[in-house]
């Protein structure tokens, strides 16, 4: 099929097409033979050939119809295993343990996609390229500017590298931002493990909801001033300085209230 493909903007389609780009990516991968490997949204196959060349197989995840016809035309089955479908939706752990997962995230669905991946058990590392100001967020330290919930959520269960800047340049269409890939790495053991993980996941959320209160205000649906402090932490203080192992703190500390806590 030689006919160009023209990049959809509901699919949010950017193609990498610039070769060296596409070398750093692979080499900060490192696949060898035998891994297990998923790339998310191939697009024109600038990582999947390249990745194909040290893969005996690879898995893809592909939305774009289109896209998966002109993959099933240039990959031989028995190399590219082709799942039709939304990331969002796909249930990644069926492809079984110590899964390594590669992707040029689709900027418009990014974080609801970490996320997902994130709940995924037996994942060996990620590789993302995000846009910067994402990889920026991901990464940041108690304190900063860009340290938030998706911060916290991710950090809770990652170690992450932002690794190398891709410029817009480097896509066809151009992006109007820069982009960075990210190494994600799954803690093990967690080095901290709440009680009830979903109500870490809503603490976190309502506090960054009102960053620019104080943890007695944020969190006073929650806990009071006095239970905070019993927590060891101070409620005076605003949710974007504390780190994981705080907020883990704060979500035990509303278990523990709990008449029916037994731990």
């Amino acid at each position: 099929m030689t006919d160009p493909h023209v990049a959809r903007r509901r699919f949010g389609q950017n193609f990498l097409v610039d070769g060296s780009y596409v070398r750093r990516i692979v080499d900060a991968v490192s696949p060898t033979r035998t891994d297990h490997v998923v790339e998310i949204g191939p697009g024109l196959g600038a990582l999947t050939a390249p990745l194909l060349d040290r893969l005996d197989r690879l898995h893809v995840v592909e939305i774009d119809r289109d896209i998966v016809a002109r993959l099933a035309e240039t990959f031989p089955p028995e190399r590219l295993t082709i799942h039709s479908g939304d990331a969002l939706a796909f249930d990644f752990a069926t492809l079984g343990s110590d899964l390594r997962i590669v992707g040029n995230l689709p900027y418009n669905i990014s974080t609801p996609l970490l996320f997902h991946v994130a709940g995924t058990e037996g994942l060996r590392d990620c590789h993302f390229m995000l846009q910067e100001e994402v990889v920026d967020r991901m990464v940041a330290a108690p304190g900063g500017k860009e340290y938030g919930r998706l911060s916290v959520m991710l950090q809770y269960r990652f170690a992450m590298w932002k690794l190398f800047d891709v410029p817009p340049g480097a896509f066809r269409p151009a992006p109007k931002v820069t982009s960075a890939i990210v190494r994600l790495v799954p803690h093990r053991p967690l080095p901290v493990r709440a009680v009830d993980e979903g109500l870490f996941a809503e603490l976190v959320t309502r506090a960054f909801t009102q960053r620019r209160k104080t943890l007695r205000n944020a969190l006073a649906d929650y806990l009071s001033a006095e239970e905070l402090t019993a927590a060891g932490l101070d409620p005076g203080c605003r949710p974007e300085t504390l780190g994981v192992a705080a907020f883990v703190a704060a979500a035990d500390a509303v278990v523990r209230r709990s008449p029916s806590f037994s731990g």
